[in-house]
């Protein structure tokens, strides 16, 4: 293979350049953002309930009465946030549901997590909420070549006025000899 052989995309690449384009591709055809927001504020409203924290011989418990709820929130969030991911048509209704989950997550899940699941959570769903799919690329037709002084059957030095030149409402075509670069005064 000499130097001047181009590379086959996918073919002479290396794998983990496939894999990356390949993941990027898919990741802009859905909410990806979206879900991995509502994925993490899933986690620490889940957690939280159920850590316990060590400082020196101190344990610190953050159990809850509320923490069957707190895992449900967060469970349920995380399931929201996959199926963003992977069903991009229930984008608005898992981003409200994120929504309405992480305001529910105040009062039950020691303040949503300690606002930081509460909040993944609102941004994730307002994301979701938000995001449309892209339309897709339409191929640009081929552009006619330009016409020259030989096709319109003048003469060589002279100004000749392009087929709309009627309907330029500017006053700035070269048909009048004002190109728009002088006149402002």
């Amino acid at each position: 293979m000499s130097a001047e052989t181009p590379a086959v995309p996918g073919r002479d690449e290396h794998y983990l350049r496939v894999i990356r384009r390949n993941f990027r591709a898919w990741r802009g055809e859905r909410p990806f953002w979206a879900g991995l927001f509502v994925i993490l504020g899933g986690l620490p409203i889940a957690y939280f309930p159920y850590a316990n924290l060590q400082i020196g011989h101190l344990t610190l418990a953050m159990a809850t009465t509320a923490g069957a709820g707190s895992l449900i929130i967060g469970v349920l969030l995380v399931v929201l946030g996959v199926s963003l991911w992977f069903q991009k048509h229930v984008r608005t209704f898992a981003g409200v549901a994120a929504i309405l989950l992480g305001l529910v997550s105040l009062p039950v899940s020691n303040l949503g997590g300690f606002l930081i699941g509460f909040l993944l959570a609102l941004v994730g769903g307002a994301m979701a909420v938000s995001w449309a799919p892209g339309e897709p690329q339409e191929p640009q037709p081929v552009a006619a070549p330009e016409a020259t002084a030989e096709q319109y059957d003048a003469p060589a030095g002279a100004l000749q006025a392009e087929p709309d030149a009627e309907n330029d409402l500017s006053g700035t075509s070269p048909a009048n000899g004002a190109n728009g670069r002088h006149s402002a005064g």
